[in-house]
This record gives structure tokens, sequence and C-alpha cells, in this order.
């Protein structure tokens, strides 16, 4: 049986998925508002909201930002 724990901080982000601002955060030299305010903008990748109280970012978006955040652009 493994003793793993679903909300451990992993040291990398997967490549795909889906991922919480709290399990992506200290991969950005951001805060959470400045990074909501780019998202609104089309600069950053946007949530997908799963409720009331949950946004989840793709990783493979949140990995296309952080490679170039200056010249990121939302895919339409």
């Amino acid at each position: 049986m493994s003793n793993k724990n679903p909300n451990q901080e992993l040291d990398t982000l997967p490549m795909i998925g889906m991922s919480r601002f709290s399990q992506f955060k200290k991969f950005l030299p951001l805060s959470r508002e400045k990074f909501r305010q780019l998202s609104k903008a089309g600069k950053a990748p946007k949530g997908i909201r799963m409720g009331s109280r949950l946004t989840m970012y793709s990783n493979e978006e949140l990995h296309r930002f952080l490679a170039n955040p200056l010249g990121y652009e939302e895919v339409k």
C-alpha cells in the first residue's frame, strides 16, 4: 500500500492535467492578484471554474506561459 499524500507539494509542474493556483504558485514570480489580472487581460492562462471556490488551470497552458511570460498569448 502506498503512503502518498495527494496534497503534497510537487517539485515540478506536471506536463499534463490541471492544477490549482496553490499548486503552481511557487513557480510564479507573481502574486495571485497579478496573475488574475494578467489572466483577465489574456496575458496568462485563463482558469476553469469547477465550483464557487475552485479554479483549475491547464498545466499545458501554464508551461507555455512559464516558458515565455512576456510573449504569452491566449489560444483562441
